[in-house]
């Protein structure tokens, strides 16, 4: 059986906390990723390969050909800034060019790839518009428009989901009744895009489009908590979801 190969992109942080204790103080740092509740919901499928890219790993380890992309079928970002493609230390450091790797994801996924988008603090705009996909090469190929500006929607008091195409392959099996969400991004479905699931407040919570030979999706809530809350991570709704959404993006 031909597996499908699964690349997550981000979801991985570095923490740094001073201690004062009196007249003494010290530094810790720890090292945390988002993705345990996704790994797991994929892993039980065993038609699908996982892997995980860090996000510090992005600027010197995402591939900058068409063929080190070939090698996934379904690449899914989430919680990474667009600054961690576009500024390896070659640009950043050295002042030479390299490959714009935003539009060699375009390409591929043009060419036939799969690509997600998965919310967070540093996905679509992000917190303080610092995750700055828009007017990149990425938004074009995407079904949403990405506004300029901090795009988060926090709602404490919950989302509702509604799903409107309840008959769409992504959404077969995953029951319509959904837990609630605590916050998400705001995005404007592109001419030609399906959105499958939208807040109370009209906005799109996911929504798919097709691209030259490829597909794209996106999902404007986080795979985990805080967004994602435990109630939804562990309903039977959540594994089956993304099993559905990785197998569409494949085709």
């Amino acid at each position: 059986m031909k597996k499908v190969k699964v690349l997550l992109v981000g979801e991985s942080w570095m923490t740094i906390s001073q201690h004062y204790k009196g007249f003494d103080h010290f530094t810790s740092a720890t090292f945390g990723t988002g993705h345990a509740f996704l790994k797991e919901a994929l892993a039980r499928d065993p038609a699908i390969e996982y892997s995980h890219l860090e996000g510090h790993y992005v600027q010197s380890r995402f591939p900058y050909t068409l063929e080190e992309l070939n090698q996934w079928d379904v690449i899914i970002i989430s919680d990474v800034g667009a600054n961690s493609f576009l500024l390896s230390d070659k640009v950043f450091v050295e002042g030479k060019r390299e490959p714009n790797r935003l539009a060699l994801l375009k390409e591929w996924v043009e060419q036939g790839g799969g690509l997600a988008m998965a919310g967070g603090y540093l996905s679509f705009s992000g917190f303080q518009a610092a995750a700055k996909y828009f007017r990149t090469p990425l938004e074009k190929v995407l079904p949403v428009d990405i506004y300029p500006f901090d795009d988060r929607v926090e709602t404490p008091e919950g989302t509702d989901a509604q799903v409107l195409l309840p008959d769409h392959p992504i959404l077969k099996g995953v029951p319509q009744a959904w837990p609630h969400l605590l916050g998400y991004q705001e995005v404007v479905p592109k001419e030609g895009a399906q959105v499958l699931v939208k807040s109370q407040y009209d906005h799109p919570l996911l929504a798919v489009m097709e691209r030259g030979k490829g597909r794209t999706l996106a999902w404007a809530s986080d795979i985990g908590p805080h967004w994602c809350p435990k109630e939804f991570v562990e309903w039977e709704g959540y594994a089956k979801l993304w099993q559905n959404a990785i197998h569409w993006l494949a085709v």
